[in-house]
């Protein structure tokens, strides 16, 4: 080791002294500091000496207490292996103590951790004391699952196997698909602890992947995937075949995708989770979607809706009759928006019924039903019935099909305002769609009140906003955005000064913590209509609405971002 061929030419240790030195070192297991103290060397003098030679600074960090933000940045299995930890984050760089910088394979992940983040980072020298306290920070999943595959070990009860004889088990069966888990089993714990450690991080959806030799849990956390954990490949039948036993899915059918629910309390919350199995090369992968029935619905303006919007939204829903629709990609937050509008409903004196596809929310005052196609209660179906409910107000979970499209414009033409979402990718392209679906033109154009089509983005943490002056490549973006609005909209975006940026912190690594909608609204007005009846192409349609003022996704962004709400880069997501 060089470092010690270093301490020989300073005469601090013997040149006899270095395969001991070596030996005891990889019997600590990496510990050289231990090695040197041995030998009478003292403990600041090892880290001064190991600063210089490295050009390194050292770091004491005994009784340092890391947060689960700061933690989180590196996975566990990394920091054991390689033997680094992240030990803060201080002015958006996040210091790494690091405890043998000769390790070229710890520099290369440490980059490779860093370059995923798009944070900087700096590095410190830590003592192996010092980095064995840090690791043993990372509490929770990790050490929760761990423990009970521990415990797993001992309660397999194994089945004879087709080769014994006698009774005689003459191989051992590690495939726990030919094992039987007793009642209770860590099994059960361990699915117990993924979905309790889901719902704790914010996730909104769990993922148990196999990768063939291991099994891969990650969880989506405000829009990005995060590996959580990576389980044995041994365990993943089991934990499958739990996950399908709540769900009341078949267990001996791997070879198809399978759909269940199922709903647990945890911490005095009821959370209903949306299962869904799907055949992969290596197995079953399984995903879950989070569905917190305790959370309380937003305001219309928490959701992230201008005040010109939310206006626009409250006008619409006090008309008596109509369809408004929403519109964007599977967790956009299209239902939480539904949800918000139905909250500021007269739910006493107007009978609103709804059809769901799973009931998300729990709201006081409304009937809601949920749908089971595989005994044929569709959308469809349901919208039938639901007409002889005698309903002032029908929410649908979604337009799917030709026949749930019919029945929602008929029902608005018959004096039901109707509120339901279709998956287009702007709020133009809304028209087109029911085109295709065989509404007619001069169905929708009499029927159709708003198309709101939406994403999410990610908010910036409170402190973590950075101002950056509006020049260069970000006035060119803004001002390319605008060119097509009449002059009369372009003031709010031209006169802004600055845009916000993320900044990293201690408490917020990311910059940015939980995501906000940004919408685009387009208004059914006389000019829109005729536009339907006669050219109901979207670029026409578009056209038309932006002379009227409609702002994109895009511009909602900026304006977000003017005010520091959300980083300006996140115009880049939509």
């Amino acid at each position: 080791m060089a470092f010690l061929d270093n301490l020989v030419e300073k005469g601090i240790v013997k040149s006899s002294e270095i395969n001991a030195i070596l030996r005891e070192t990889k019997d600590n297991d990496g510990d050289i500091d231990k090695s040197l103290e041995e030998r009478g060397i003292d403990p600041g003098e090892i880290a001064a000496l190991r600063s210089a030679y490295y050009n390194i600074p050292s770091r004491n960090a005994e009784g340092l207490e890391v947060s689960f933000q700061v933690l989180k940045n590196v996975p566990e299995e990394s920091a054991q292996y390689y033997k680094f930890v992240p030990l803060a984050m201080e002015d958006g760089v996040l210091a790494i103590g690091i405890v043998n910088p000769d390790n070229i394979g710890a520099r290369d992940a440490i980059q490779f951790i860093a370059s995923k983040l798009n944070i900087p980072f700096k590095l410190y020298l830590i003592s192996y004391t010092d980095f064995t306290s840090l690791i043993s920070q990372y509490k929770g999943l990790s050490g929760e699952v761990s423990g009970a595959l521990s415990e797993l070990e001992t309660e397999l009860v194994q089945q004879p196997d087709e080769t014994t004889t006698g009774g005689i088990m003459e191989e051992v069966v590690t495939d726990l698909s030919k094992t039987q888990i007793i009642e209770d089993a860590p099994v059960t714990k361990i699915v117990a602890v993924i979905l309790r450690h889901a719902i704790e991080g914010g996730a909104s959806d769990v993922h148990i992947e196999p990768l063939g030799t291991k099994v891969r849990v990650r969880f989506r956390v405000d829009g990005t995937m995060y590996t959580s954990i990576m389980l044995p490949a041994k365990v993943h039948n089991a934990v499958v075949a739990r996950i399908k036993v709540l769900s009341n899915l078949k267990l001996d059918e791997k070879r198809k995708p399978q759909d269940g629910r199922f709903s647990t309390n945890i911490a005095g919350r009821k959370v209903d989770f949306r299962v869904s199995t799907f055949p992969t090369y290596y197995g079953e992968k399984v995903v879950m979607r989070i569905l917190d029935t305790s959370q309380k619905v937003m305001t219309l303006e928490s959701l992230g809706l201008l005040p010109e919007g939310a206006e626009l939204i409250r006008k619409a829903i006090k008309r008596p009759y109509g369809l408004i629709l929403l519109t964007g990609p599977t967790g956009s937050g299209k239902t939480t928006t539904l949800y918000s509008m139905i909250s500021e409903l007269d739910r006493d004196t107007r009978n609103v019924l709804s059809l769901e596809d799973p009931i998300e929310y729990n709201i006081p005052g409304m009937s809601q039903s949920q749908v089971h196609p595989e005994i044929d209660y569709t959308f469809a179906t349901g919208l039938r019935s639901i007409l002889r409910q005698d309903p002032d107000i029908i929410m649908v979970g979604e337009i799917r099909d030709k026949e749930t499209a019919q029945l929602a414009i008929q029902a608005a033409l018959t004096g039901h305002l109707v509120l339901s979402t279709l998956h287009t990718n702007n709020a133009a392209g809304v028209i087109p769609r029911l085109l295709d679906m065989g509404v007619d033109p001069f169905l929708i154009a009499p029927t159709l009140i708003l198309a709101i089509a939406q994403r999410l983005v990610k908010v910036t943490c409170p402190g973590s906003e950075k101002a950056v002056p509006i020049e260069g490549s970000i006035k060119a973006i803004i001002e390319n955005e605008v060119k097509d609005l009449p002059e009369k909209f372009k003031g709010q975006f031209l006169s802004a000064k600055e845009v916000y940026e993320a900044l990293p912190t201690d408490l917020c690594p990311t910059g940015t913590r939980g995501r906000v909608a940004v919408f685009e609204i387009l208004e059914i007005n006389k000019a829109i209509e005729e536009v339907i009846l006669k050219t109901p192409v979207e670029e026409e349609i578009f056209k038309t609405a932006r002379k009227n003022g409609m702002l994109t996704m895009k511009e909602d962004a900026i304006l977000k971002a003017i005010k520091g709400q959300i980083p300006f880069e996140q115009i880049n997501e939509l």
